[in-house]
Formats: C-alpha cells, sequence, structure tokens
C-alpha cells in the first residue's frame, strides 16, 4: 500500500496527492534550514545582548575606556561577520509566540546580587552564544563560521582580561591612605606594618633593597600575613616573583622592573599591580599597560629618592587629567606631610603615599591616625566596594 506522500503512485510529475519522490526531501530540508535561521537569530541577539553588557561594565563600573573600546569591537565585528547571512530571512524564521523556551527558567537564572554577577553572566552567555552561531553556519557558510569561532576566542581574552583588571581595581579604589615601610630589618618592618595596621592604614607597601631573595621571601611572608589579618592590602616593591610566593596583594614596578604583563603572567590569582612615573611621558607608557594604579609625583622633595627632582602641583593637576577614562587608580606621592596633604588633595588626588611621615615618627600609629583622619576629614568616606 502506497501512503499519500511516499513517492510511490504517480500518474503525473508531482504524483497523485501532489507529491513527488523529491517533496519529502525538499519539506525536510526547508524546516532544518528554518530550524537553523531560528538558532542563528536567537544566538546572534543573545550574543549582542551579552557583549553590550560587557561593555556597560567596563564603561560605567571600570570607567576603563580601552576595555569598553575591545567589547565594543567585539560586538561590531560580529554585527560584520553575521552580515553575509541574510537577515531578513533570519528575522522572518523568528517565532517568539511558538518558542517553547519562553517562559522556561531554571532557579536562581536571573538572580544578580550586583553588577560584578552581571558582568560573569554577560562573560559566560557571550562564548556560549558564539559558539552555537558557528555549529549552525559552519555547512553553508564557513567563512562565516571562522569569523564568529575567532570572536569566540577574543570574549575569552577579553573576560580574562577584564577580571584581572576589575577585582584589583575594585580591592584597591578604597585606600585613601598608602604608607611605605622602607627597611631590611624584620622587627623593625613587623612592627611597622603592625603599628600602621592599627593606625588605618589602607595599604602598605614593603620596601627591602639590600636582602637576599631568601630573606626578602621570609619577611614579604610574614608582611603579608599581618596585613591580611588587619584587613590591610599588602604590596611588594619591585619583585612580582616575591609578592605571588608570599600572598601579598600586589606589586609596585619601577624603572628596570619586569613589565606589567609579564607581572600579570607569573600571577596566580589577580594581583593589584602598580606603577611608578614621574612625568607624562612615562604615565602614558604605562596607561597602556593598564596598571591598577600609578604613582605620581614625587610632589615635593623626598628623602625616599632624593635624586628626582620634585613635580609641583601642576604635574599632579596634569596627571590626574590625562587618567580621566583610563579606568586606572592613582596615589599622590612625594615629601607628602600632615601640613601639606591639603594641597595635594585640593589638587584632585584620591589618595595619598607616604614615607617618612609615618615610619619616622615617634609614634607611628599615631601618625598614621592622624593622617587618615585629616584625608577623611577632606575627602569625606571612601567609594563602596
Amino acid at each position: 500500500m502506497a501512503w499519500p506522500g511516499d513517492g510511490r503512485r504517480r500518474s503525473e510529475p508531482g504524483g497523485v496527492f501532489g507529491y513527488s519522490s523529491e517533496a519529502p526531501g525538499r519539506i525536510i530540508a526547508g524546516m532544518t534550514q528554518r530550524a537553523a535561521y531560528r538558532i542563528i537569530d536567537a544566538n546572534f541577539n543573545r550574543a549582542r545582548e551579552a557583549a553590550r553588557v560587557i561593555e556597560e561594565y567596563c564603561r560605567f563600573a571600570l570607567d576603563c575606556e580601552p576595555l569598553t573600546a575591545r567589547a565594543k569591537k567585539l560586538r561590531h565585528d560580529l554585527c560584520t561577520a553575521m552580515a553575509g547571512l541574510d537577515g531578513a530571512a533570519l528575522i522572518a524564521a523568528r517565532d517568539t509566540p511558538g518558542d517553547v523556551g519562553v517562559g522556561m527558567a531554571v532557579q536562581g537564572q536571573l538572580q544578580r546580587g550586583d553588577l560584578r554577577d552581571c558582568l560573569t553572566a554577560g562573560c559566560k552567555r557571550l562564548p556560549e552564544a558564539l559558539r552555537a552561531i558557528t555549529e549552525a553556519v559552519q555547512s553553508d557558510h564557513p567563512t562565516i563560521a571562522a569569523a564568529v569561532e575567532r570572536l569566540r576566542y577574543d570574549a575569552y581574552t577579553l573576560e580574562k582580561d577584564i577580571v584581572t583588571f576589575a577585582d584589583p581595581a575594585g580591592r584597591f579604589a578604597r585606600v585613601r591612605l598608602y604608607v611605605l615601610i622602607s627597611s631590611d630589618l624584620p622587627a623593625e618592618v613587623l612592627w611597622l606594618t603592625q603599628s600602621c595596621v592599627a593606625g588605618g592604614a589602607d595599604c602598605l607597601q614593603l620596601r627591602t633593597k639590600h636582602s637576599s631573595d631568601e630573606e626578602r621571601l621570609a619577611l614579604a611572608r610574614k608582611f603579608a600575613a599581618v596585613c591580611a589579618e588587619g584587613g590591610v592590602l599588602s604590596i611588594v616593591n619591585d619583585r612580582a616573583d616575591i609578592a605571588v610566593l608570599a600572598g601579598a596583594d600586589g606589586v609596585h614596578l619601577g624603572r628596570g622592573d619586569i613589565g606589567i604583563e609579564e607581572a600579570r603572567r607569573l600571577q596566580s590569582r589577580p594581583l593589584i599591580i602598580g606603577a611608578t612615573t614621574h612625568n607624562l611621558e612615562e604615565l602614558r607608557a604605562v596607561s597602556g599597560q593598564q596598571p591598577t594604579y600609578v604613582s605620581l609625583g614625587p610632589v615635593w622633595p623626598t628623602e625616599t629618592k632624593p635624586d628626582l627632582d620634585s613635580t609641583g602641583l601642576d604635574h599632579l593637576r596634569r596627571s590626574l587629567e590625562a587618567l580621566e577614562c583610563a579606568g586606572i587608580a592613582h596615589v599622590a606621592i612625594g615629601g607628602i606631610t600632615q601640613d601639606n596633604v591639603g594641597q595635594v588633595l585640593g589638587a584632585g588626588a584620591r589618595a595619598v603615599a607616604v614615607c617618612a611621615a609615618v615610619t619616622r615618627a615617634r609614634n607611628p600609629e599615631a601618625a598614621c591616625r592622624s593622617m587618615k583622619q585629616r584625608i577623611e576629614a577632606l575627602l569625606g568616606d571612601p567609594p563602596a566596594p
């Protein structure tokens, strides 16, 4: 017995019931093509939405122009790649009312605790959508599939770069008072560290210049542990390897040290990375490498680096202008004391780094507390984490 449409009974082209032997194949092919178009359309929309979330996070949460530009470029590159498809056919295949996935949800699917959760969701959704597009178009449009696949790997890299920048930036954002402890004597370093933690410092930097690597690492571990216990950020000067091995929060890099990107390759978790700048040329050079923060100065002459000329408040103002939209934090440094910190903050600085004003005081804890209170009185509370 021949069933309608099975292609076995034909009295004329098209068969008795209007079907030829090729018709079922064409119908199935048409249904498959429509399903593929629906997959492509849904995931193209999903990918653009995710890329927009990422872009807006970089723009408004991080205030970071370079990362914002990369997210925007990825989104536009995707649109360019997809322009090779028939956009009208994709939209024609769209069937939102008939989509069985509409309204389907799992527990916690749309729960977001904060903007960082939105970023995480967007970063996960974007490559998933790009992979689905690649699978759906690769048989008929291999060139488009290859372009979208490259964007998927770009999305992975962008996520890493955002997280390794955003996490340290978030931790450093509350820093107001940053104290440098410059000593190779373990007892003195630990006493000053404990004093500054008790005095309310937000971030401490360990500067050891004349110790062996073994001694420096041992001291850095103790230094980082005291800071962690007190909820204070710990930074190791010059040596990213020591910072990583000691479990410190970050490293500060100066002239002659390894580069920022090289330091990031050493990190086992996102490191706060600071960079020294003494002029606008240096500032522009390091800004392109996206450190967490830069030091600006020396504003006034300092015994810590007596060979450097002071840069003054005008340079500080110009440097702060140059940092706008870069998403990079700063600390003003060099000869800052209780008496002149108001001038530095008045010039626009939102964090200051001091050394002798605290560490050489008769009572470092009291000096630290007094400086912190002075800063808070002038600036108010730091931004919420």
